[in-house]
């Protein structure tokens, strides 16, 4: 897609109120574009796109471009469940960083369960993980507990929720 027809999508979602911008602390200081609460109502819709086309990223080619953020939709569900309650998560992978808002019981339709790019100024913890570990997270074939015992999954923090996802 040509940055042109990319930022004139943007601001038609801007002005149907499903996307609104924001600037990212220092160093990124970038612009990035998060969900409303009415674009969030799309997350079922985009989840089951996501699940769709997962079975494409399973075997990346080198001309393949992958981006991080893709992978957010596929874990909001798994990430929303885990059980300390409401958190801010940042997840890193080679190919970039988003976060992911909880409210702590899986689900987007009372605005809990939310992503954006780049992390979070207040995140409860940080997951550094490859896209094949994320894949696997997001298919079920791993569990976060799993990945942080085989070391798949490094995890940042110092409170209550980074504690948590360590098995402390």
């Amino acid at each position: 897609m040509s940055t042109d027809v990319l930022a004139s999508r943007l601001k038609d979602m801007e002005r149907e109120e499903l996307a609104t911008r924001r600037k990212l602390p220092p160093p990124a200081a970038a612009t990035v574009y998060e969900l409303t609460a009415r674009g969030r109502e799309l997350l079922p819709v985009l989840t089951a796109l996501a699940a769709w086309g997962a079975p494409d990223l399973a075997e990346r080619r080198p001309t393949d471009a992958v981006r991080a953020h893709w992978f957010a939709i596929p874990l909001i569900p798994l990430l929303g469940r885990l059980p300390y309650g409401p958190a801010v998560l940042d997840v890193r992978l080679d190919e970039g960083e988003f976060h992911v808002r909880t409210g702590g019981d899986g689900s987007v339709d009372d605005g809990g369960t939310v992503y954006g790019e780049g992390p979070a100024p207040d995140a409860d913890a940080r997951l550094v993980l490859d896209a094949d570990t994320c894949r696997a997270l997001a298919e079920g074939a791993l569990t976060i507990e799993e990945g942080v015992k085989d070391g798949r999954i490094e995890v940042t923090g110092e409170g209550p929720v980074a504690a948590a996802l360590r098995g402390e």
